[in-house]
């Protein structure tokens, strides 16, 4: 049994990952702001003896003994770390700093939770660990995507100057269950739009791609790494790599949902990458991980959650 950390416990992939940390017997410390995250995602794991909230922002420092820490503390979707850009930043690179300040005290390893956007709008197609991406540094985006560079910089500094056991993962595009209903991410955009038949809005011409991996697949890519050898610190990719184009998957999630909203296009937003597809070789090789869920099978799963929230509401 561990003592484990997972901060922005209550996001998306967050709550996600303690419910599964619990599950394996570890004791569990959720920490989280509540800008994005949700108390709800967390609200059945409260009563569990193993299981601790605390209401703190990772930009402040805060001490505590652990094992073990999934540093996942960020907004995620450009919506909502556009919204306080400085505030995001701030959470990357203080966050981490303090993160690895905890973990150089109590000698515990700390996994990042990196980016794709680290690649920015890449010209390596797939794009593995070695190519060092093509990022605007001024951009709306960068408040996110520099941040998510520093981070992963401050990671290896630590490791290399203070010996302190790091991790890194760059996490392409995720989707399923507890996702918010304003995320403002593609996957819950289409499907709250199919399933209030409103017109689903494709920026650009729905040419551009992406690559979706659903949410178990990638806290099991997260746990794997954490428990990898320690030889092994990354950075590695997790992801799916079945790609599709913007365009193929409102048709799916229209299709899916028996919708009868429209297609609707709107001007690319600027830096928005025109392709992402993750190059998976090291993580089959290192972790013996590779995604098992199809995307018409964890898009059911996604719609069933949404088509609850919405009629609850």
């Amino acid at each position: 049994m561990k003592r484990i950390l997972v901060t922005g416990g209550a996001g998306f992939l967050g709550s996600h990952l303690c419910e599964k940390l619990l599950q394996q017997g570890n004791d569990v410390i959720c920490l989280d702001n509540f800008f994005t995250g949700n108390k709800q995602n967390i609200l059945h794991l409260v009563s569990n003896p193993r299981f601790e909230l605390i209401r703190h922002d990772i930009i402040n420092p805060i001490y505590l003994e652990v094992d073990e820490i999934y540093n996942l503390a960020c907004p995620a979707s450009p919506i909502h770390y556009q919204f306080n850009p400085i505030k995001t930043i701030k959470t990357n690179v203080m966050g981490a700093i303090n993160v690895l300040g905890i973990a150089k005290r109590t000698k515990a390893k700390v996994l990042q939770a990196s980016t794709s956007e680290i690649y920015g709008d890449p010209e390596v197609h797939p794009q593995n660990e070695s190519y060092w991406g093509k990022v605007n540094p001024i951009g709306l985006r960068s408040c996110y995507d520099e941040g998510k560079r520093a981070a992963e910089c401050l990671m290896m500094d630590y490791r290399r100057q203070n010996g302190v056991n790091t991790k890194i993962v760059r996490i392409f595009n995720t989707y399923g269950p507890k996702m918010a209903v304003n995320d403002g991410r593609v996957v819950s955009n289409f499907i709250i739009q199919a399933l209030q038949n409103k017109a689903i809005t494709i920026y650009g011409d729905g040419s551009q791609t992406r690559s979706f991996c659903y949410v178990d697949d990638m806290i099991d890519g997260l746990m794997k790494m954490m428990n990898a050898d320690d030889d092994f610190f990354g950075p590695v990719n997790i992801g799916n790599p079945d790609e599709f184009t913007i365009r193929d998957l409102a048709l799916m999630v229209k299709q899916l949902t028996q919708s009868l909203s429209a297609i609707e296009f709107k001007p690319l937003p600027a830096d928005d990458p025109i392709q992402r597809k993750p190059d998976i070789t090291l993580a089959q090789k290192k972790l013996n991980w590779r995604p098992q869920t199809s995307l018409e099978t964890g898009l059911l799963k996604t719609i069933e959650y949404f088509r609850k929230i919405l009629d609850s509401q």
